[in-house]
């Protein structure tokens, strides 16, 4: 059965799933730690709608595949469709704001890169993105005021901030949409701050965004 977005009042979104459209590198801080360069332009890729799953569920990746990394993000719903849009049209469009897990099978992801091939095995595997419920948006937030964490087992891994990504949420979206056309039930994500690390198995986690959601989940021993 497809994945149907749902709002933190239990109320599900109109359409299922669509695709999931996601920046690399958006934190300058963590394109360094991966020692990768900080991109002029965004770096973008896809994660099919099979990829998702809930974050409040245990998460269940292929460790047999390798190291699994975790990298919490900022993810955004949209409502509307756009094509071109402008930043107006594009932060318009999005009726909910949540988090998202863009979880990435790091050994893969880095043979991949040595021989120059795509990397979609590494990042768009069945479970490779937990989604939380969405705050609905009622009106254009501060983008650059918002503020979400990662706790893995109690101890903070990742802190990541509007005001720090390269490329702001207004800029990436209208962006995308030059790209790929977006539609009701896409999902974005933002991009990931400094702290990215393998995926202990039985981890407890906890995870807050800015306007009340806090998330907590595990994953399989």
């Amino acid at each position: 059965m497809r994945f149907v977005p749902h709002f933190t009042d239990g109320q599900a979104f109109s359409q299922p799933l669509g695709k999931i459209v996601c920046i690399g590198r958006n934190y300058a801080d963590h394109a360094k730690e991966l020692d990768n360069p900080v991109p002029t332009e965004p770096l973008l890729f896809i994660k099919p709608a099979t990829s998702a799953v809930d974050l409040r569920e245990p998460l269940n990746p292929p460790f047999s595949r390798g190291e699994v990394h975790y990298e919490i993000e900022l993810a955004l719903l949209v409502g509307d469709t756009l094509t071109d849009a402008t930043q107006d049209e594009a932060q318009r469009a999005i009726v909910g704001i949540g988090l998202a897990m863009d979880l990435t099978l790091r050994d893969v992801q880095t043979q991949l890169k040595e021989k120059g091939h795509p990397w979609e095995i590494a990042k768009g595997f069945d479970g490779a993105c937990p989604l939380s419920p969405f705050l609905p948006l009622e009106r254009v937030p501060n983008w650059n005021a918002l503020a979400f964490t990662l706790e893995i087992d109690g101890e903070e891994r990742q802190r990541g901030e509007g005001a720090d990504m390269i490329f702001p949420v207004p800029t990436l979206v209208a962006e995308m949409s030059r790209h790929f056309t977006l539609e009701p039930g896409d999902v974005i994500l933002t991009g990931t701050p400094v702290g990215v690390g393998e995926l202990p198995r039985g981890a407890k986690l906890k995870m807050t965004l800015t306007g009340g959601l806090e998330i907590t989940g595990s994953v399989v021993e």
